[in-house]
């Protein structure tokens, strides 16, 4: 999580401002509470997938200016609805050669499996979990 709150740092607070798209507003509420401070991108906004795989590719390109690594972050949640919708926007993702970071994703399927299923649910974890990410944090919290 550390790296990702890194690169999703705004360029001017000396990360690389690589957004991270989540399902809603609760998850985008929850990130911020773990001091997630660049941009956060929902696909829930009562877009098609299609309008907003364009936005994102238009947006934000095929890698990320800065550190030339994956242009975004997807992160949705890791339950079915989320799985499916991580394969969908990914796959077409992909189809417009856009590199994309499944990592943090990954990472949380593992850690987070008997506390939740949900990003919206890091939220309630806020206070322990910074804790940790701040330490593997290369340049601490903004806080």
């Amino acid at each position: 999580m550390a790296q990702a709150r890194y690169r999703n740092r705004p360029t001017s607070n000396g990360g690389c401002g690589c957004p991270i798209i989540v399902e809603g507003r609760k998850d985008r509420i929850a990130l911020h509470s773990l001091s997630f401070t660049g941009p956060i991108e929902q696909v829930n906004r009562g877009w098609d997938q299609s309008k907003f795989v364009t936005y994102i590719y238009e947006k934000y390109g095929l890698i990320n200016k800065v550190d030339q690594g994956p242009s975004v972050i997807l992160l949705m949640d890791w339950d079915r609805t989320g799985g499916r919708l991580q394969r969908t926007l990914g796959d077409r993702m992909k189809s417009f050669g856009m590199r994309i970071d499944e990592q943090i994703r990954m990472e949380l399927i593992r850690a987070m499996k008997p506390e939740g299923k949900t990003v919206e649910s890091l939220g309630a974890h806020s206070d322990k979990l910074t804790v940790y990410v701040d330490e593997f944090d290369p340049n601490g919290s903004e806080d």
